[in-house]
């Protein structure tokens, strides 16, 4: 029972979407007709610069992290803080509070993979961070951390929840990333630094 409840307190944390609050509170807009459409980080970036783009990706990492912590402090099982963790994804991809319309998780997995493996997330990271650097895509860099994550997590814990945890995640990342593989595919891709009114 105390599972279902940290499930869903979880899920309720993980639908409050951060890109939407700040650009409605910053420039009265709904941050998903504008640029990409993605309520996210980088979207806001693109829309309301910096300062807000920082805002929201720690907000939505502390999502995250929140939603492992209710699961940890709620049962002492393996696998509580990491449906607590994935049930937080969920509802930052598809919020209740905002038409089920919401990112596309990266930031909120990052919270919860930093808070479940440290080191293997930390790794995937890195080498995300530097895709980025190099080619300027985000998107490409938020696929190689989701990719690269369970092959870590494999390598160095093997524990079977969060190994189960970190595939599903790489699904989740890799559906809502569809249109921006099919962009990379076509060379069209939004780069990194480039706004979009």
């Amino acid at each position: 029972m105390l599972t279902v409840i940290g499930i869903l307190i979880s899920y309720l944390i993980g639908s409050i979407s951060f890109s939407i609050l700040i650009a409605k509170w910053v420039k009265g807009i709904d941050i998903r007709n504008h640029g990409s459409g993605n309520a996210g980080a980088t979207n806001t970036l693109r829309i309301l610069g910096k300062g807000p783009a920082i805002a929201v990706f720690l907000l939505d990492i502390a999502k995250g992290v929140a939603a492992v912590m209710i699961g940890s402090l709620l049962a002492s099982d393996d696998w509580t803080p990491v449906l607590c963790g994935l049930a937080a994804i969920a509802g930052h991809n598809w919020p209740i509070w905002f038409g089920f319309k919401g990112g596309k998780g990266i930031a909120t997995t990052v919270g919860v993979i930093m808070s479940l493996a440290l080191v293997p997330a930390l790794i995937a990271g890195v080498i995300a961070i530097i895709s980025i650097v190099i080619t300027r895509f985000v998107s490409l860099g938020s696929l190689i951390f989701a990719a690269l994550t369970p092959v870590f997590i494999w390598l160095m814990d093997k524990s079977m929840p969060l190994l189960w945890a970190s595939l599903i995640i790489c699904l989740f990342a890799f559906l809502r990333h569809r249109s921006n593989i099919v962009k990379l595919l076509q060379g069209n891709e939004n780069k990194l630094g480039v706004r979009k009114g």
